[in-house]
Order: structure tokens, then sequence, then C-alpha cells
């Protein structure tokens, strides 16, 4: 049994094929990962399921399906893409190790902390979805103009529409991450984040217009904890900047005045 990839060092010369061998093993550590992700969310697909229809009118929360292997395609695909949510701490660590070796020492500690503030993030977004923005959308798409319709659930459809929501909704809580990003990267300062604030907040509710959701209460929903986050990505901005050390230039012209 091969030992797991090692990280390279900072500036550590590598050939072709050693870069290659190690996307090899991180990606084999990736997919060993997703399955066993995916095993254990079909062992208690009951249970996911269940969470799933939990948001669903009591006399709608068993959808209906409408093919002979519907059922079996149904629970096979809900629990391949809770088997990569659950896989994707592992994920996410494994692209940073591999990138970790282009990006200088001092920088090393900060990035780690942002892959680990992603994934802390990703899971506060998947619980907001779940918890307020799904049931929201739930009750007012399933109650418009029901007086008109016989209303069924198709189960792909509808768990395709769940999974469309808290992946968006994950997706919104990962906005500090991408402003720090930038920040870090001097594309973004904290001062131009304030200075330019409703160009950012339009820019916010576009992005949340563009991401999945056919009704406006998914749309408001994500559309809400964006402005906060950008408000938060404003602060956290502001403190990488303090922590950042000075440019060479200011030290030594502050050493001259003194």
């Amino acid at each position: 049994m091969k030992p797991l990839p090692r990280r390279l060092a900072y500036g550590e010369e590598a050939t072709l094929v050693e870069h290659l061998g190690e996307l090899r093993h991180r990606i084999v550590v990736c997919l060993i990962a997703v399955g066993v992700g995916f095993a254990v969310a079909y062992a208690f697909r009951d249970h996911v399921l269940g969470w799933l229809n939990a948001p669903l009118p009591a006399h709608l929360q068993k959808p209906v399906t409408f093919g002979v292997a519907e059922p079996f395609l149904t629970s096979m695909w809900v629990s391949l893409w809770t088997g990569l949510l659950l896989a994707l701490p592992i994920v996410l660590w494994q692209v940073w190790a591999f990138f970790a070796p282009a990006v200088e020492r001092r920088h090393q500690r900060l990035m780690t902390v942002l892959v680990l503030f992603a994934a802390v993030l990703g899971a506060c977004g998947v619980a907001f979805g779940y918890f307020l923005a799904l049931p929201a959308a739930v009750h007012f798409l399933t109650n418009y103009d029901s007086s008109q319709y016989t209303i069924l659930i198709r189960a792909k459809d509808y768990y395709s529409f769940c999974m469309q929501v808290l992946v968006a909704v994950a997706i919104v809580f990962e906005l500090p991450v991408f402003v720090l990003g930038a920040v870090q990267l001097r594309i973004l300062s904290s001062a131009k984040l304030r200075h330019h604030w409703r160009a950012g907040l339009a820019i916010c509710a576009v992005i949340a217009v563009a991401l999945p959701g056919v009704d406006p209460v998914t749309t408001t929903l994500e559309m809400i904890p964006l402005f906060l986050l950008y408000g938060l990505s404003i602060v956290l901005a502001m403190l990488l900047e303090r922590r950042r050390p000075a440019p060479l230039g200011s030290e030594i012209a502050s050493i001259g005045e003194s």
C-alpha cells in the first residue's frame, strides 16, 4: 500500500513525472473520500431522504416516481451528491496541498486558514439553506396557485431542486474567502470595498439572481446573506491588512526619519 502523497516544499524542484505522480495520488485520495462518503450516505439513505422530504407539506412528504428504475437511480444520485458533500473538506485540502508548493512559506499558513475557513463557511451555508432557504422556497412554490393545480412532487425533480438550493447557498457563503483571496493578491483592498459599497451590493444582487432558484423567495434568501457577508468581508479584509508586513520602502523611510 502506497503512503499518502508527500507535499513538496516551496521552491522544491520536481520533474513532470513526479508532479503527475503526486496529482494521481491526490486524485485517488479524493476518489476514495468520495467513495467512503457515498457508502455512508447510501447506508443512511432513508435518513437523508427523510431530511430532504421534511420541508414538504405533510400530504406531499413522499415524492412520486414515474419509472421502474427511477427509485433506484434517484436514491443513488442523492447518495452520490451527499457523499461529495461529506468528502468536500478532504477534496479542498488535497487541492490546496497540490498547489501549496507554488505559494511562499509566509503565505502558506494564511492559505491553510482560508481553506479551513472555506470548509466551515460551506457547512454554515448548507445549514442556512436547509433550515431557512429550502423550507421557505418549498412552502412558497407548493402553495402558489394551489387551488388551480393538483400538485404532485416528482422525486427526481424535487431532490435536484434541493441540491441546487443547498449548493447555491453554500457558494454564497464562500464570498469572504474569494474577497480575502483578492485582498491578499492586492487586487482588492478594504478601502476599495468600503468606497464602492454600492457597486459591491449591486454585484451581490446580480449574483443572487444568477444563482439557481426559480422563485423570488430563494433569490431573496440568497441575497440577504450575500449583503451581510459583504460587510463581514470588509471587516476581515481590514484585519488581514493590519497583519500584513509593512513594505520595505516604508520601513526604510521610517528609519531615515528617526
